[in-house]
Parts: C-alpha cells; structure tokens; sequence
C-alpha cells in the first residue's frame, strides 16, 4: 500500500487536532506544527469538513477542532474523508472485479489486503495517536523483526 501525501498529512493534522482541546487551532499553527503546506492542508481541512470530521469556525477566535471525541475517529475514517475507500483496485472496489484463468483467485487476494488494512486503520483512533498507546495488536505487528525491513 502506498499512503499519499495528502492522507498522511491528513492523519497528522487530525491528530494534532486531538492533541490539542483546548479549543480552535488556526492552520498556520497545525501546518507548522507537522511541517505541511499550508495550502495543501487548506484543501485537506475542507475534505475532513465536509466529512463531519472536524468543524471550523471563522475570525480571530476562530480556527479547526475536531467534530468527534478523539477517541470516535479513526485512521481509516480520515484517509476515507480525503481519498475514498481503502483497497480499491483501479478506483473500483475488488468485490466489483472479476479475473479469469490463472489470475481467478485475485479478487480473493484483494479482498484479504483490504481486510487487512482494515483491521489496522480502524483499529487506531486520534486519540491513540495523540496519547502514544497505540493499540496491542499493531504494536504486536510492528514489532516483528521483519515489519521494519523494507522490500524491493
């Protein structure tokens, strides 16, 4: 899987946001804090507005704060507010896909690789994020030896 800009951008700023309740966060501050253009994270903003993701409000009190308990919002949640679903294959979801032959068992191949991150990205909350206790299970999946390997 390859994470984008904007969703890891996205990510960072919503956990910054969860850092941060003490109200209204400008952009330029959580642009600074996580070193992101501010006018890409303008654009990201929007996406996670319109998602019910965080509410704004204008004016020199004004500023970006989460819509949601820290804990109610995922990291699956967010990457859907600013890309779509997760795992889709060739911007279709892969129940949609059908192959033939020796490529038959894909879909199938696909299906476990959305499960999978699933089973990741829904699992993690912002507020996991801002407190640093993530989850047993992804702390177990990251501390394989192997996870911190990169591959060709």
């Amino acid at each position: 899987m390859r994470v984008s800009a904007k969703s890891d951008y996205a990510v960072r700023a919503a956990a910054e946001l969860a850092a941060s309740p003490d109200g209204p966060v400008k952009g330029e501050r959580l642009a600074e804090a996580q070193e992101i253009p501010f006018q890409f994270l303008e654009h990201i903003l929007l996406d996670l507005k319109r998602a019910g993701i965080v509410r704004t409000r204008r004016g020199a009190r004004g500023g970006y704060w989460l819509a949601r308990p820290a804990a109610q919002v995922t990291v699956a949640d967010v990457i859907r507010a600013v890309e779509g679903p997760i795992a889709d294959v060739q911007s279709a979801p892969p129940e949609s896909i059908t192959y033939e032959g020796s490529a038959s068992q894909l879909q199938t191949v696909w299906i476990a690789v959305r499960a999978s991150l699933r089973s990741v990205l829904e699992s993690v909350t912002l507020d996991d994020l801002a407190s640093g206790e993530l989850p047993a299970g992804v702390r177990e999946l990251a501390a394989g030896s192997d996870a911190w390997q990169a591959r060709q």
